[in-house]
């Protein structure tokens, strides 16, 4: 019901899909504070491996684990790339907060390999939630 809790030019639900899209961005944001150059990377939401800008052809045949994220280099005029990805993240988390806390952990490695850190030099508090 539209009213002043819900005026007109905000939508009534968010989308899993928005949501989700809201937690990587939120990770970058927390990242970027203490690490300015991420501004310069791109940060994108995919289904699933293998479909998408990330040009992924998904796991082969013989691996048993399908990867939560992705980092892409940078090709021409394509920045580097943090590529997480939606569903194989959802799967392996039952609500909100775990989902936040692994989709932060994914951001958080991707980030890590891309300055060439362990994970606890880019967040101190990695692993520890």
């Amino acid at each position: 019901m539209r009213g002043p809790v819900a005026p007109p030019q905000v939508p009534l639900s968010v989308s899993r899909a928005d949501s989700f899209v809201d937690l990587v961005y939120d990770s970058r944001d927390r990242l970027e504070r203490r690490w300015p150059q991420l501004a310069d990377v791109d940060f994108l939401v995919v289904e699933v491996p293998g479909f998408g800008p990330d040009g992924d052809t998904g796991p082969a045949a013989d691996e048993e684990t399908v990867p939560l994220g992705r980092l892409l280099p940078a090709t021409g005029d394509q920045a580097e790339r943090v590529v997480v990805y939606r569903r194989p993240v959802e799967i392996r988390t039952k609500n909100r907060d775990e989902r936040a806390l692994l989709v932060h952990e994914v951001v958080v490695e991707q980030v890590a390999e891309l300055l060439g850190l362990a994970p606890e030099s880019v967040d101190p508090r990695y692993g520890q939630d």
